[in-house]
């Protein structure tokens, strides 16, 4: 008996899957849990603080002035963070409202 083509054994799949009623997903992979969206905006949100700060810094040391660079470009790095992920969370947001989730029976429902 040969061996099953690839092509088949995709086609054969995606009639499982159609059977099924499973809907694939654009790149295969599943969606982020809670814990990678967390540790996304927290890293979104301190590197824009670590870059401002450190602009901050730079700018000090080389025109040998007060902290106000810092305290400035902190706060323009703290916005800069908030927008970052805002805008991850849109994209996120986006992205599930493309798979909306199975409606569930309730008991009282019958």
């Amino acid at each position: 008996m040969p061996a099953p083509e690839p092509d088949d054994l995709r086609a054969l799949g995606e009639k499982l899957d159609k059977a099924r009623g499973i809907t694939p997903k654009g790149d295969g992979g599943s969606s982020p849990g809670a814990l990678g969206i967390a540790f996304r905006f927290a890293t979104e949100f301190g590197a824009a603080l670590f870059v401002g700060a450190g602009l901050g810094w730079l700018l000090d040391h080389w025109l040998h002035t007060a902290p106000i660079f810092i305290v400035v470009m902190f706060i323009l790095g703290a916005a800069a963070g908030i927008r970052n992920v805002m805008r991850a969370a849109a994209e996120l947001n986006a992205e599930a409202a493309k798979y909306p989730a199975p409606s569930v029976k309730d008991d009282d429902e019958e």
